[in-house]
């Protein structure tokens, strides 16, 4: 059995919501670019630099991950490097005034869902006295928040943390650090939850947290195995989360939880 937390951080992309993988040139992000740019890239081109670009970028990450502290480039920078690097000098440079609202479009999913149970569950918390947090690899936070908003669920977090906004991206354990300190919760009595161990299980250890959750997704299951690196638990979803936090049992001063 898990000990009980005092706290718990939570991964957003396949934890608290279902992630699709969403296609890498999305038409209204295409026109956009093709207006911002003037007709000085054709939009066929602008739609393969945006899928190319999508693999480079996801490639970096991959490769980041792997480094002792990975950190996020700022929005300006991943344009740059990944989608307008042979465009005209006028073109990069409209896409660099417009970096973080195009980030936005880029990163924003129609298709993203409350994942089955986490209401529930983070009901459970909270009404257990558990601060919470969100702690998120991302292009652009601000997609993450507003739909966390637009979701009705704003409200049971305390702090959110997303590497585009913070500068760490998982699994540098300073990302969960600053999420644990913002709770003024010690790292050793958070869980971590999330679905990835290469970023998130690893995160947890490398940060010193009570309990890493693996929480399946079908990133998750796409993963190669990290030897050493193994979670506490692992769930399918918010209600394998829930039945975690009632058989810890208790709350932060010894009491019974409710629910």
């Amino acid at each position: 059995m898990l000990r009980t937390p005092r706290a718990l951080l939570l991964d957003f992309g396949g934890v608290l919501a279902d992630a699709p993988t969403p296609p890498p040139a999305p038409p209204g992000l295409v026109r956009r670019l093709a207006e911002l740019v003037d007709g000085a890239v054709p939009e066929e081109r602008i739609a393969r630099d945006l899928t190319e670009g999508a693999r480079a970028y996801a490639l970096w990450r991959d490769d980041v991950g792997r480094t002792g502290d990975p950190v996020e480039l700022p929005h300006g920078q991943v344009w740059a490097d990944f989608v307008t690097r042979s465009w005209p000098q006028t073109a990069r440079d409209a896409v660099e005034r417009e970096a973080t609202p195009l980030a936005y479009a880029w990163t924003w999913r129609a298709e993203w869902a409350v994942r089955p149970g986490i209401p529930e569950a983070l009901r459970h918390a909270a009404e257990a006295g558990l601060p919470m947090a969100v702690v998120s690899n991302t292009l652009c936070g601000a997609a993450h928040r507003d739909f966390l908003a637009a979701a009705g669920l704003s409200g049971r977090f305390a702090a959110e943390f997303y590497s585009d906004e913070a500068g760490p991206r998982k699994p540098n354990p300073e990302l969960a650090l600053l999420a644990a300190r913002s709770l003024a919760v010690a790292i050793g009595d958070c869980w971590f939850v999330g679905d990835s161990v290469h970023r998130d299980i690893a995160c947890a250890r490398r940060a010193g947290a009570a309990a890493a959750i693996l929480m399946r997704s079908p990133r998750t299951d796409r993963e190669a195995a990290l030897p050493g690196v193994e979670p506490d638990a692992r769930i399918e979803d918010g209600h394998g989360l829930l039945a975690l936090l009632r058989q810890a049992g208790g709350t932060p001063d010894g009491s019974p939880a409710a629910g």
